[in-house]
């Protein structure tokens, strides 16, 4: 009754050799596939914001525009910045769900076994 915990707790973890992890080609592929997707989405987000916050200091006559009542161009980007974001992060976890999440179990599982275990503490 809750002593499992505890017993986690006290059970000492195998010496992992990261070094070796990080040169292990599934880490390579993870990194890879990571890097991928992050940089040009990021690149893509930045950019856009930028225009945003660019049309918001200098095209005030455009941002200024009448959609419908009280609304303008302005609170219409506004507010697709707020679904861009919540947009970004769904595919985001999709993506790290299909892609990404079984390479970095593989990898764990690789290192809870002890298969990276340093040299020392392998013999």
């Amino acid at each position: 009754m809750g002593n499992d915990a505890l017993s986690a707790e006290n059970e000492t973890a195998p010496p992992v050799d990261f070094r070796a992890v990080q040169q292990s080609p599934e880490f390579q592929q993870l990194r890879s596939r990571h890097r991928r997707f992050v940089f040009p989405v990021l690149a893509a987000c930045l950019v856009w914001y930028l225009a945003y916050v660019l049309l918001a200091s200098y095209a005030h006559d455009f941002m200024s525009t009448p959609v419908w009542g009280n609304v303008n161009v302005a609170m219409l980007l506004g507010l697709a910045q707020v679904v861009t974001t919540f947009a970004v992060t769904t595919w985001y976890v999709s993506y790290a769900n299909r892609r990404l999440d079984p390479i970095a179990e593989e990898i764990r599982d690789e290192i809870e076994t002890a298969q990276f275990a340093p040299e020392e503490a392998a013999r």
